[in-house]
């Protein structure tokens, strides 16, 4: 089943899903309410569903349909969206739909399994960039609960390590989406989940990583001093041979727990090491759990951000420029971004630019629902004290439109 969510394989878990239940074909078609020759040219691949029909399916074989948000209902008098097996799979590998029966599933556990685990830890990330995290946080929990199940039935075999890394990279996705609900006790419950799968695994790489996410999260929730501990915490699993892409990402955080109390000296050597550190030759692939590289670009963004906490605007400009090349930062994190750089910008004067980048923020923070990018620009315009411009009333006059929605 791991393996037909990984590769997007309906077929494979339907006929998985009869299989667990004991079910003839024939069963199946009843259950389904179709015919026997439908279900068999749905389990061979060779039948197109509808976006009502897979939720009928999903109904009638007990798949929880709140974990199933590939699309809104069909409206009243249009025609059904064809929905092919490839396009559904993908859905289900991205929401890591978890059966009722699936925990009881004899699912062998091989070489496989982690990676197959992994893959949809994956294909989550990457909807995080298009999706509300509302939307992914059921099913990023349904996946983390299916991998520490899987986790504890691996016993002590040779796999376990692998899916105890699988549990960690999951944990730390579903502490990055409560941190973007706004939820900052889940997070922290979830990345200290995190941290504990990646000791299980006895990979220092992967705990240093964790650690070093909870330092940037405790940074970014205002208690840098505790954040910078936390990179200490995890400069020791590093150890002093660690991949280039490790040792910048890490300097690049301690660089902003050093601007964020004041410390431009500590911060400015950071960046120096983590510019020293992408130069160099052997940072070619990332090591995972990184899925880009971390290039000159990446620590300009940091250097960019730690301008801003260091009110130092003309440099964190210059710096967001080199990071985004004149290519504007999308979605969430980039809304993200966007509320940093109008802070640059209105401590350097340019108010109208200052509160343009604010609204368009404010805008993905409603549309995609996030706490997060919605909580920054409520933190800049609380901050801000210059003078009342037009583009501040204009704001503040939208502020409450986008926030209620109306």
């Amino acid at each position: 089943m791991a393996a037909a969510l990984a590769t997007c394989d309906m077929a494979v878990i339907v006929e998985e899903v009869r299989l667990a239940r004991g079910w003839s074909q024939g069963e199946l078609a009843r259950i389904v309410g179709y015919s026997q020759s439908w279900v068999s040219r749905v389990v061979n691949g060779q039948q197109s569903l509808t976006v009502d029909q897979v939720r009928e399916v999903a109904e009638r074989l007990e798949v929880p349909i709140h974990l199933l948000r590939f699309a809104r209902a069909t409206a009243p008098g249009r025609g059904a969206e064809p929905t092919r097996r490839r396009e559904f799979g993908r859905v289900v590998a991205a929401a890591a739909v978890t059966l009722p029966a699936m925990a009881a599933m004899s699912v062998d556990i091989d070489e496989n399994t982690a990676a197959a685990l992994r893959a949809i830890t994956g294909s989550q990330r990457r909807l995080d960039a298009m999706a509300p995290a509302r939307d992914l946080a059921g099913a990023a929990a349904s996946h983390l609960d299916l991998i520490t199940t899987t986790l504890e039935r691996s016993g002590r075999t040779p796999y376990a390590p692998q899916i105890a890394a699988a549990a960690s990279e999951a944990a730390g996705f579903t502490a990055w989406l409560h941190n973007d609900m706004g939820d900052a006790g889940s997070a922290r419950h979830h990345y200290r989940a995190s941290i504990a799968y990646a000791r299980r695994a006895h990979n220092s790489l992967l705990t240093a990583y964790m650690v070093g996410s909870l330092a940037a999260f405790e940074i970014d929730s205002g208690d840098p001093e505790l954040g910078l501990s936390l990179t200490r915490e995890a400069g020791r699993h590093l150890g002093p041979d660690a991949h280039p892409t490790a040792r910048a990402w890490l300097a690049c955080v301690r660089a902003l727990g050093h601007s964020s109390i004041g410390a431009a000296a500590a911060a400015s050597r950071d960046i120096a090491l983590a510019e020293a550190g992408v130069n160099r030759r052997d940072n070619t692939d990332p090591p995972w759990p990184w899925v880009f590289a971390f290039d000159q670009a990446k620590v300009a963004g940091y250097r960019a951000l730690t301008g801003v906490r260091l009110r130092r605007p003309h440099d964190a400009r210059t710096a967001f420029r080199e990071a985004f090349d004149g290519a504007g930062p999308a979605g969430k994190q980039g809304a993200v971004l966007q509320v940093e750089l109008a802070s640059a910008h209105a401590d350097a004067g340019d108010v109208d630019e200052a509160f343009r980048l604010a609204t368009e923020a404010l805008g993905v923070g409603v549309r995609m629902r996030s706490e997060r990018v919605i909580g920054r620009v409520r933190r800049f315009r609380r901050a801000y004290r210059g003078p009342r411009a037009r583009s501040v009333r204009e704001f503040d006059e939208r502020l409450p439109e986008l926030l209620s929605g109306s």
